[in-house]
Parts: C-alpha cells; sequence; structure tokens
C-alpha cells in the first residue's frame, strides 16, 4: 500500500491530491489548492513550503509526484513556475519522502491516453478513475493526475521486474 501526494505547483495557486494505492486499486483520500496570497514572490514561495507541508503532516504520504516544468514562451513565467516547483520540493525532501518528476504529456497520456489532452479531459478522467461525483478543482485535478501517473509508472515497473525475474528464472532451469 502506498500513499501518493501529487502536485500541479504554481506560483500563484498550487494543486495537490493525494490518493491510496493498494495494488491496481486507487482510492482518493483528498485533494485542494494552496493559494497563495502574498504580493511578493518570496512570500508566495513561503505559502507555497508551508501549505506542502501541512498536506504532509496531515496526510502522511510516503512518495511525492510533481509536474516537470515545460518550456513556456514566457522566461519569467517558466522561472517563478521553478521556483514554485522547489518549494513544494523542499518541503517533500524535509518530510524524507521520495521526489518523482513527470512530464505533462506522460502525465496526461497516462490518465487520458493522449498527451495532448486538455485540462477538461483530464479532470473528467480523474473523477472516472477515482469514482468521485463532484469535479475537484482544475488544479486539484491536475495534481490528482500526477498521482495516478505515478501509480501507474510505479505499477509498470513492478510488472516489468517480474516479468524480468521470472524470464531470468526460466533460463536456468
Amino acid at each position: 500500500m502506498s500513499i501518493i501526494l501529487g502536485i500541479d505547483p504554481g506560483s500563484r495557486i498550487t494543486g495537490y491530491g493525494i490518493i491510496r494505492q493498494q495494488g491496481r486499486q486507487l482510492i482518493y483520500l483528498g485533494s485542494g489548492c494552496i493559494r497563495t496570497s502574498s504580493k511578493d514572490l518570496p512570500g508566495r514561495l513561503k505559502e507555497i513550503y508551508a501549505g506542502v507541508s501541512e498536506v504532509i503532516t496531515q496526510f502522511q504520504p510516503n512518495v511525492f509526484g510533481i509536474e516537470q516544468v515545460f518550456m513556456s514562451k514566457n522566461a519569467d513565467s517558466a522561472l517563478k513556475l521553478g521556483q514554485a516547483r522547489g518549494s513544494a520540493i523542499v518541503a517533500a525532501v524535509n518530510a524524507d519522502l521520495p521526489v518523482h518528476e513527470y512530464a505533462a504529456r506522460l502525465i496526461k497520456q497516462a490518465v487520458v491516453g493522449t498527451g495532448g489532452a486538455d485540462k477538461v479531459q483530464v479532470q473528467q478522467m480523474v473523477m472516472s478513475i477515482l469514482k468521485l461525483e463532484t469535479k475537484p478543482q482544475i488544479d486539484a485535478s491536475d495534481a490528482l493526475a500526477v498521482a495516478i501517473c505515478h501509480a501507474h509508472t510505479h505499477q509498470s515497473l513492478i510488472a516489468m521486474a517480474g516479468k524480468a525475474t521470472s524470464s531470468r528464472r526460466g533460463r536456468y532451469r
């Protein structure tokens, strides 16, 4: 059993989503948004760190997944996003959580089946996968998608390791 915290970073709104993975079953535990109110970036980064730390304390995850920075046309926005990611990652590392980073296209591929999916498609599939009756806020659904992506990626690695082990056993008999 694994409790996975997914983060969709942003300097103004950082989404978080927590799921429990029991074998192939994914169970929704919680989600929400850390909304920063500081006018300056250092204040917002402090709020992100504190918010992620609080979520970690509340839910006690044992793994942390976060969306990688994507290149945008606006370098200033990309830098701020990178700093928001850094604040969230430091909160995870301070709690001794292993950190896994995923590209946006891989997250969409894992959840929707196509790397070009839009946010609404991701939100709908997150609701379906986790059997949610109400729509999570869009940033929270993106964070849940990160957690789902980690669960699927981790499950695939376990399956591949099992196949490699069984095929090696077969060769030496």
